[in-house]
C-alpha cells in the first residue's frame, strides 16, 4: 500500500496533540510528564469515550497538571499575594538582593 506510514514520510504527525510526551524525545530521554501520560493512557485504554472519562479523571487531570503547571501558578500568585499584603501591612521586608540593589562587594 502506498499511503503505509504517510504522516512519517511527509514529516507530520497528526497524533502529536494526544500524545504528546509519548514521541521520541532528544537523546532518547523519556519527557518531564510521560509517566503521567502513560498511567492516562493505560487506565483508558478499552474503555469507551465516556467510561474512561469518568473513570480516569484523575489520571487525565494528573497529566494536564504536568503539562500546564495550571494549579503550580495559581499557588504562586497566592503566595505573591500574601507577601505583597504583608509588605503593605509592614509585617515583612524582603532582603536587598530581591529588590533589585546588588549586594555589596569587599
Amino acid at each position: 500500500m502506498p499511503f503505509w506510514e504517510l504522516q512519517r514520510q511527509l514529516g507530520i504527525d497528526v497524533d502529536r496533540w494526544l500524545l504528546r510526551q509519548s514521541m521520541p524525545q532528544p537523546y532518547g530521554k523519556a519527557a518531564a510528564c510521560h509517566a503521567f501520560e502513560r498511567e492516562w493512557v493505560e487506565c483508558g485504554h478499552g474503555l469507551g469515550q465516556t467510561r474512561a472519562r469518568r473513570e480516569c479523571q484523575p489520571e487525565y487531570e494528573d497529566f494536564m497538571e504536568c503539562m500546564h503547571r495550571t494549579k503550580l501558578a495559581k499557588r504562586l500568585k497566592t503566595i505573591l499575594e500574601q507577601r505583597d499584603k504583608m509588605i503593605k501591612e509592614g509585617k515583612y521586608t524582603p532582603p536587598d538582593y530581591h529588590k533589585g540593589k546588588e549586594e555589596s562587594r569587599p
